[in-house]
């Protein structure tokens, strides 16, 4: 079974239990996304210790921060950029020693250009990959012009035929976005207040908010949801399967771009070695390629990506484009909650 097939099959089961494990190596445990504990991720840990880790998932960034601040423990958790201040914050993870990470000079400087991934303490974040947030379409049904403006989300035509992510942070990238916000670091009363009249305007078309990839791709394929706000993974799965989707980049109003990576976290049960060898094997160059054909996302890994030809690029969707972007950097942490305690009223329909 393809792992597109095996996705698509697991789902439901994705949805109903998305902090599931699966256990393997027990000196090691790793808190991830789900769809990410696959061992072509990570082959040259599998070689070393002839298994890969035991893999605890989560669907949603406040998910896990919320699990892990209430006593689970794992040696390495993957959060995006954005959250990692409440780690360090909360007092729940440890620099890591860059001298045993080879491959960390080959990290691209963007994405770690901020205080809270590096400081005087230390590197506090290892950046492993990135993509977009941008519009997944059905191509059969859905004209180009449709998809040419975010406004697509609010047209009547698609009512009920609409998912959006249930995260936080990706539906505020839209609602900010299609309001005209374009930088979320300083957002004022005003413009909050905006995005999320937009926000509820909106909701009364949704069908779905997804949860994860598998769930989204899902529902795209059997035809009852024609336009999603998405990452590049469920793009990636419904190609695999040779489903009619676009994933448009470049509506007027701009799209979402966004990173993720790993944290070393505190008093973790497993060996401190197998932390080290897992990111290795991660940001390997060996296992840019894989990241790619497999999850749909770029390596932060300079040096692996400049190996990858632009074709293989342009079609996981992960080439640079020209539109404009607005970044999922961190952000203040009152306007966060304030984001999240928003939008469960929203999906409340408040």
């Amino acid at each position: 079974m393809t792992r597109s097939a095996l996705l698509f099959a697991t789902a439901a089961t994705l949805v109903l239990a998305p902090l599931a494990a699966r256990a393997a190596d027990a000196e090691l445990t790793v808190f991830d996304w789900a769809g990410f504990g696959l061992q072509e991720l990570i082959e040259p840990y599998a070689a070393k210790y002839g298994d890969i880790p035991t893999y605890s998932f989560f669907a949603d960034d406040d998910e896990a921060f919320q699990k892990v601040s209430t006593g689970f423990k794992t040696d390495v958790t993957h959060p995006c950029s954005q959250m990692v201040s409440k780690y360090r914050d909360a007092g729940l993870i440890e620099p890591w020693d860059v001298s045993k990470i080879p491959e960390f000079a080959n990290i691209n400087p963007r994405f770690l250009n901020s205080s809270i991934f590096k400081d005087d303490g230390g590197v506090w974040y290892i950046p492993t990959d990135y993509a977009y947030t941008a519009i997944a379409y059905n191509t059969t049904d859905v004209p180009a012009e449709d998809v040419a403006s975010l406004d697509v989300f609010k047209n009547p035509k698609y009512s009920q035929r609409i998912a959006l992510p249930d995260n936080t942070d990706d539906v505020w990238s839209l609602a900010l976005l299609a309001t005209g916000v374009t930088d979320w670091t300083n957002v004022t009363d005003e413009q909050f207040k905006a995005a999320a009249a937009w926000l509820r305007e909106v909701h009364p078309n949704v069908r779905l908010y997804w949860t994860d990839p598998a769930e989204l791709s899902a529902v795209m394929a059997t035809g009852e949801v024609q336009v999603a706000w998405s990452w590049n993974d469920a793009v990636a799965l419904l190609k695999a399967e040779n489903f009619p989707v676009g994933f448009q980049r470049s509506p007027k109003e701009g799209v979402a771009t966004w990173f993720c990576g790993y944290v070393n976290m505190k008093d973790g049960p497993g060996k401190e070695e197998k932390a080290y060898d897992y990111i290795n094997a991660f940001i390997d160059q060996s296992s840019a390629p894989q990241l790619l054909a497999n999850i749909g996302y770029a390596s932060t890994n300079d040096a692996a990506m400049a190996k990858i030809p632009l074709e293989d690029l342009k079609k996981a969707e992960v080439d640079p484009i020209s539109t404009t972007l607005l970044a999922q950097t961190p952000i203040d942490h009152a306007m966060r909650q304030k984001m999240l305690e928003e939008f469960e009223l929203i999906k409340s329909g408040f």
